[in-house]
């Protein structure tokens, strides 16, 4: 019954969860025509609605913009376009966000203050009443290949290398220009340049001498820093047409010229049998905005649609032989022209209605095409196609032949033929009138005809039943791709069941450990972040969750201190003051603080009193958790208890030592700063106490091949703890409320937009909550380590990935504490993008 054989597995394709809109009596969000949609490399999803007002009868153009892991936290603004939004395109730093109307305006969106849910229009562009049809961000001369025969090698560099690629501008000393180029339905060329000052450049060309009408158009580039614009009148009887085009500066005016490229003919016009069959052109896109080489066809009639795939290749002309006899040099040097041929075609289809195409940049090379058969991986070379019948197809992006399969609520499965008969008649069936896929390829967001959000989980293998190991191997070059290229990972984590965790942070672990030493400092953080997002969907390692963010915490806090430091000398000396503590520290291994203390230059210790009592907030929570790790060595046979990684872990042992050290020179400049421990006896010296203890569990462990055993005098100390001093609560982490860790059994969740789903409890979630406080409970600022009551009055902003709160506006003035808060004002210490919360989040 069906054309293909099913080279798929069933489970190649299936709905992870649908989000919709409420309807509401007076004012409902209907999906606007056109329909657009966009998804950045931070998991950020922009669609467009028309609110339809009954009583006014007018229609206000969104543009809605939903963060994958909160898809109901919808952030909708009136984009403020008289006219329907036809483009919307985020920028490579998914920050971002360009979207244009028929109207011919241009509107750039950023961030409110670094908040993913709250946007503001800050400049934009303008051809008068003249329609875009398509949009782009110049390129910015980044560009990455994945070699999948590379996947096996230790070295990122060979797995993920760096393509020569220019950018399509260039500032003084080479720094890519900023701006965006859109073209118009009159025939137009638009380029619009941001200087660094904030100043917009627009200039506006006409495509070629003779402007006709373009109805649909794409945009890509080329390594050589050019654009290359495709156009299409819509007619498949004429030729879809192909423009070079080159931006410079001139005397800070911005130029644009243009030259004609070779066109083509799609091939179902030409073909005899199929001559009047589709009259429409409904799809032209290149297959990658890098790969000006590779377009995308589809030709339509009412009820049926065709695919072509068509490269540009370079091509010998064959020379008459009396022109060889003239003159020898022709004969010996053929003369080369570029053509377009075809690569591919499809049958005749179903009607398209979405196309969606593949944003990893994947090496098309015949050994990475062979390796990644073998292997069956296959993120990056499909594209997919919706039809109107509901049906979601997933197509090689070279042959077109069919790699996986979905089957909406209302398409037919093949062998029902007598069913499809009666539907034609019924009126349209829900289908998909945008898509897009995520950046590795292994999510799709589609937007259907009632306005409804649908994410599906696309198999790596697209169904294929690998062994474990391959599979794991499969997201690990992923999970290493995001953590290369700073791309959020959230749509990798779909695919991690309970089962694979351990072993991916372990293969994770082993795969950064093997890069050199400047890779493995620039990557610290974020390996960490990725271990912790992993370890949250496993019951048996989420106590570790805690653990990796209070790692990340620590970091941040010896970064920070250190950097207060100041040599005393203007003369600096090789080292900084920071470095030449972490060396002290580490080679003289006495246990009495003081002893250590006096091996530092007291002078580059000296900070402002007002300075030292601001930071006391972070030194009590070094103290704390000092106090705590050390209370807990006696009963470390429990590594559900978070804490648990860090009796083993040399590393942030030392740090701790480090940081202790510090905060004792600074307690004899003002002692107010040092934490505040309850002891039971007055005389009882704490820091030292806890320093002398902290440096004898810090010796088992320096060494990561030889750890020792701490020694049972050492733990009877520890026992001794709890009646020396009050053992702290560490506050751990918030409560999970994302919606990945729900879905791991695989069951279609239903949201609805604007409505946070009751938390339905499962196994990793209520374990969990162990580590959580109560809803009356007073909560945290979970940076400033501050207390904000029960019920908060300030704002607050949480992170949409692990979580942590902390207050949107700053209390304090002072600098040091500035230089604290800039280093998560624009991401949480985890890498994940802040969100505001409602003021009740009590």
């Amino acid at each position: 019954s069906s054309p293909f054989p099913p080279l798929w597995g069933p489970g190649a394709m299936d709905l992870a969860y649908v989000c919709e809109w409420e309807k509401k009596p007076k004012s409902n969000h209907c999906p606007s025509i056109p329909l657009v949609c966009a998804w950045s490399c931070r998991n950020l999803i922009a669609f467009t609605t028309d609110l339809k007002n009954e009583e006014e009868k007018d229609l206000t153009h969104m543009v809605h913009i939903i963060d994958t892991e909160h898809p109901w936290d919808v952030y909708s603004v009136n984009s403020g376009h008289a006219e329907v939004i036809t483009c919307l395109e985020w920028d490579q730093s998914g920050s971002r966000l360009l979207s244009a109307d028929a109207d011919g305006h241009i509107k750039c969106w950023s961030m409110t203050d670094h908040l993913a849910n709250s946007w503001e229009n800050t400049v934009g562009s303008l051809v008068e009443g003249d329609p875009v049809v398509a949009l782009s961000w110049l390129h910015n001369g980044v560009k990455l290949a994945l070699h999948v025969e590379k996947s096996g090698a230790s070295n990122f560099g060979e797995k993920f290398s760096r393509v020569k690629f220019s950018p399509s501008l260039t500032l003084f000393g080479g720094k890519p220009m900023e701006g965006w180029i859109a073209v118009t339905i009159s025939g137009l060329v638009t380029v619009s340049l941001l200087k660094p000052n904030g100043q917009v450049l627009t200039s506006t060309e006409s495509l070629c001498r003779l402007r006709c009408r373009v109805a649909l158009a794409d945009v890509a580039f080329t390594g050589g820093g050019n654009i290359v614009v495709a156009t299409s009148d819509g007619s498949s009887t004429s030729p879809v047409q192909f423009y070079k085009v080159c931006v410079s500066v001139v005397n800070e005016k911005c130029k644009i010229d243009t030259e004609i490229l070779p066109s083509l003919f799609m091939r179902c016009t030409t073909d005899p049998a199929r001559k009047d069959k589709y009259p429409a052109v409904t799809h032209l896109k290149f297959l990658a905005r890098d790969m000006s080489e590779q377009v995308l066809l589809c030709a339509s009639n009412q009820n049926s649609s065709i695919v072509e795939c068509w490269s540009l290749r370079k091509e010998g002309l064959p020379v008459n032989n009396i022109f060889q006899q003239i003159s020898p040099v022709v004969g010996d040097k053929q003369p080369m022209i570029l053509k377009w041929r075809i690569l591919s075609a499809t049958n005749d289809l179903d009607r398209v209605s979405a196309v969606a195409l593949p944003k990893l940049p994947i090496s098309l090379t015949n050994t990475d095409l062979k390796v990644a058969n073998d292997t069956k991986f296959f993120p990056g070379l499909g594209l997919a196609l919706a039809f109107h019948d509901g049906s979601v197809h997933i197509v090689h992006r070279l042959s077109l032949q069919m790699m996986a399969v979905f089957y909406g609520s209302s398409s037919q499965r093949p062998g029902e033929e007598q069913t499809i008969k009666r539907q034609r008649t019924a009126g349209p069936l829900v289908h998909f009138k945008a898509m897009q896929l995520s950046w590795t390829s292994l999510a799709l967001a589609g937007i259907d005809s009632h306005g409804k959000l649908s994410m599906l989980r696309i198999s790596p293998s697209m169904g294929h039943v690998l062994d474990m190991n391959m599979s794991l191997r499969h997201l690990l070059f992923l999970l290493e791709y995001c953590m290369v290229t700073g791309y959020d990972w959230w749509d990798i984590l779909l695919h991690v069941q309970p089962n694979m965790v351990q072993n991916l942070v372990e293969k994770l672990h082993e795969e950064y450990m093997r890069q050199n030493a400047a890779l493995q400092q620039v990557l610290s953080t974020r390996i960490v972040a990725m271990k912790a997002s992993l370890c949250k969907l496993s019951s048996s390692t989420i106590a570790r969750v805690c653990d990796y963010h209070a790692k990340l915490f620590l970091i941040a806090i010896s970064c920070t201190l250190k950097s207060l430091l100041r040599p005393h000398f203007l003369n600096t000396p090789d080292k900084s003051p920071g470095d030449r503590l972490t060396e002290i520290c580490s080679k003289i291994t006495d246990i009495d603080i003081d002893k250590v203390m006096i091996n530092l230059k007291t002078e580059e210790f000296v900070l402002e009193m007002t300075t030292l009592q601001s930071l006391q907030q972070l030194i009590q929570w070094v103290g704390d958790f000092v106090l705590y790790l050390l209370a807990s060595l006696p009963n470390q046979g429990s590594p559900v208890r978070p804490g648990h990684s860090f009796l083993r872990d040399g590393a942030s042992l030392g740090m701790f030592r480090e940081l202790m050290v510090v905060i004792r020179i600074w307690g004899l400049l003002k002692p107010s700063c040092l934490p505040v421990y309850t002891a039971t006896s007055d005389t009882q010296d704490s820091m030292s106490l806890l320093f002398r203890l902290l440096t004898k569990l810090w010796l088992c462990c320096r060494e990561e091949n030889h750890i020792t055993e701490p020694d049972d005098t050492l733990i009877d100390e520890c026992c001794l703890l709890p009646s020396q001093l009050l053992i702290p609560n560490i506050d751990w982490l918030p409560i999970n409320d994302g919606i990945i860790s729900k879905l791991q059994n695989k069951q279609l969740v239903r949201l609805q937009f604007g409505k946070a789903p009751g938390l339905v409890g499962h196994t990793v979630s209520s374990q969990f909550d162990a580590f959580v406080r109560a809803p009356g409970q007073p909560k945290i600022d979970h940076l400033r380590r501050l207390h904000l009551g029960a019920y908060p009055t300030e704002e607050c902003k949480s992170c949409t990935r692990c979580g942590c709160v902390t207050m949107l506006k700053s209390p304090n003035k002072v600098t040091a504490v500035k230089q604290w808060e800039q280093r998560w004002i624009k991401n949480c210490l985890c890498g994940g993008l802040w969100r505001r919360m409602p003021l009740s989040y009590s």
